[in-house]
């Protein structure tokens, strides 16, 4: 075994800001090894506590989880669903793109948290929601759940015999949610999709879930009856993020505009976490009405600063791993720091968790840079580090999103419109505003001008299969275009646009297939990612949780720094929309995973440092599972040749060679 100095020397550093923050607890799960249970153990015992009063009484209960930023509000949230998967069912709400659609946002998010597999589970928590409400019903029931339709629905009327609103289709639903060839297209019904009338029509069901009415209805169906089972955790989380009123607060009303009405009615079987930092809540919370704050029924939960003893748990938790492979086995469980380091940084005897984790990182690389006489002057962030830590950052998020997405249509056209909002913004358009159009698709849409021009110019996105959906969303577009309220108009839609004997497709046609200036764009689902992985960075940044060496990054300094990385310039999106200069020719764009695993490399190094040959081979192997060996071999030594790397040990084993890092000047 080696020495443990010999393992820093070729290892990552454990305190990686590529992994030090954590936001949607279904997209990044947690390591349990790294876990401190003492953390705000007080807290996690206290919401079990209510936990199991929503379970026994099915009344509502709702609390506001504050902390400052860094305090593992967000990291909380996922423990507090690891510990107890089996007491309930858990949501995670992203902020709504548009209050207008908060309750819509809030049901597809429902769906789609509860469509996830819990940790030791086969089922989802939607078929063990449903399973469960069943095995408690009459065993007359149970005989039926794969027999006639109607006869079901039948006997679920019969015992919820009021308060379920459009129990024909609901009940349907359900239904059909038990034949595996149906769950697909039950859950886009059940989270809101415009699905088609032939869908429609396979499933025995009406009409869509298309307005907040009926979206709020359809959350209440799902309060009532999961009283015969567990309860349902709704976590909103990332509230920074939410949209703003006409003074630039935070339109918080609206979430206590549901949370009320969701406290109305009994039975519901809702727990409601709210998650916000301090800051934030006491800014704006003046502004929500007396008596929807009075609705915090299960009180207010405050993130308090961890002790230094907390915090040298976290730092052993990271280091533990490191630790294992040496021999001897360092004297310290938190070397290369010490408790003389930590308590000069903290003389208080207290912070936050990001702050000792930020310690663990910095201290890490000194002692690191030591092992080679490096210069202090080297662990100064400089903007080449920055930009290549937040280019490794992004690789880490955009591999999350591929995993997360499997189609254009997992996400609504409102979350689609806000994404192509935040990245034209990056991309330094100009005036980039919503709702174009007007009326009940107007979250649909957004105008913008780009740079030195003062045209106008528009963008509808819509993938509704239905045709009546397309055909109001095209009578909106031919509006906007009697009214000259933009001078280009782009149709983003990779759904059909159905037949010349549709009057859709007329419009259609009479407005994107015999103007110049009008477009038809089909995005691809790469685009998509590009888009979802900076929602998630734009997230970060305005909860404080964008943090590269050491520093907190603004929205500002992320969008300066997308720009200058030009990190979106791959996206054919914004090619096509003509805010960013197109890709090469398709001869070099063959070559381009290759030129993003070059990149890796150099960011990687860079951040780094220096590291072992080997860990950099399977740091690569994890993030590209389809490069071949020899291909990694032929690019280090390319970037070798091209001297932005150098093997500092060339007489050791080639697989235990040190590289580092050639900066440029």
């Amino acid at each position: 075994m080696a020495s443990i100095d010999r393992i820093i020397q070729r290892e990552v550093n454990p305190f990686d800001p590529v992994s030090l923050y954590t936001i949607n607890f279904w997209q990044e799960q947690q390591n349990p090894t790294l876990n401190v249970d003492s953390i705000h153990q007080n807290i996690i015992s206290d919401i079990e506590t209510v936990l199991e009063q929503v379970a026994q009484e099915h009344r509502p209960r709702t609390l506001i989880l504050t902390g400052d930023s860094g305090s593992g509000k967000s990291y909380l949230l996922g423990r507090i669903k690891k510990l107890f998967n089996t007491k309930a069912f858990f949501v995670y709400i992203d902020p709504w793109p548009d209050s207008d659609y908060i309750w819509r946002h809030i049901l597809r998010q429902t769906v789609d948290s509860l469509m996830k597999t819990p940790e030791g589970k086969t089922d989802s928590q939607l078929l063990l929601w449903l399973k469960g409400l069943l095995a408690l019903q009459n065993s007359s029931l149970l005989k039926k759940i794969i027999g006639e339709r109607r006869v079901f629905i039948r006997n679920l009327k019969g015992i919820y015999s009021s308060g379920i609103y459009n129990p024909n289709d609901f009940f349907s639903a359900l239904y059909h949610l038990l034949n595996p060839n149906y769950i697909s297209i039950v859950c886009e019904w059940l989270r809101g999709d415009d699905l088609d009338e032939d869908d429609l029509k396979y499933l025995g069901i009406k009409g869509s879930i298309d307005s907040e009415d009926s979206a709020q209805k359809i959350m209440t169906n799902l309060g009532i009856i999961s009283a015969a089972s567990q309860p349902i955790v709704l976590c909103f989380d990332n509230l920074d993020n939410i949209p703003r009123l006409l003074n630039g607060s935070l339109d918080l009303q609206a979430l206590f505009n549901v949370n009320s009405s969701i406290n109305t009615h009994y039975p519901q079987n809702f727990l409601i976490i709210i998650s916000i930092i301090t800051s934030t809540w006491k800014q704006n919370s003046e502004l929500i009405q007396p008596a929807d704050k009075a609705r915090v029924n299960a009180g207010y939960f405050h993130l308090k600063p961890i002790t230094l003893a907390q915090g040298e748990c976290l730092l052993a938790a990271r280091l533990s791993g490191l630790h294992s492979l040496a021999n001897p086995q360092p004297q310290s469980p938190i070397f290369p720091l010490s408790t003389e380091i930590l308590a000069e940084k903290f003389p208080r005897g207290k912070t936050l968790p990001r702050n000792i984790l930020e310690l663990g990182r910095k201290e890490y690389d000194r002692y690191k840079n030591k092992l080679l006489d490096e210069p202090e002057n080297s662990q100064k962030l400089t903007p080449e580090t920055q930009l290549a830590t937040l280019k490794l950052i992004w690789q880490d998020k955009y591999r999350k999103t591929q995993k997360k997405i499997n189609k254009i249509t997992a996400l609504a056209a409102p979350e689609l419109i806000r994404m192509l909002q935040e990245v034209l913004n990056a991309v330094k358009c100009q005036e980039v505003t919503t709702k174009l159009l007007s009326g009940k698709y107007a979250s649909h849409s957004l105008s913008y001008k780009q740079q030195n021009n003062e045209e106008i110019i528009g963008v509808i996105w819509t993938e509704d299969p239905n045709m009546n959906s397309f055909y109001n969303t095209m009578s909106a577009c031919q509006k906007v275009v009697d009214k000259k309220l933009c001078q280009s108009l782009y149709l983003v839609r990779v759904a059909e646009v159905g037949n010349a004997k549709n009057m859709s497709n007329k419009i259609y046609r009479k407005i994107f297939k015999g103007r110049l200036k009008n477009r038809h764009i089909q995005p691809n689902l790469e685009s998509v990612y590009f888009l979802a992985t900076y929602h998630s960075l734009v997230n970060a940044a305005l909860a404080n949780e964008l943090t590269i060496e050491g520093k907190i990054i603004s929205l500002k300094e992320l969008e300066e720094i997308i720009c200058e990385s030009q990190i979106l310039n791959d996206c054919s999106l914004l090619q096509d929309l003509s805010v960013v200069d197109s890709a090469d020719s398709q001869e070099q764009q063959s070559d381009l995973d290759l030129n993003e695993v070059k990149d890796f490399v150099v960011n990687l190094i860079e951040t780094q440092c220096f590291m072992e040959r080997q860990n950099i081979i399977e740091d690569i192997l994890d993030k590209f599972v389809n490069i071949e060996q020899s291909k990694i071999d032929s690019i280090i030594e390319e970037l070798e040749g091209e001297q932005k790397i150098k093997n500092i040990t060339p007489k050791s084993k080639l697989d235990r060679q040190l590289v580092c890092f050639i900066p440029s000047y």
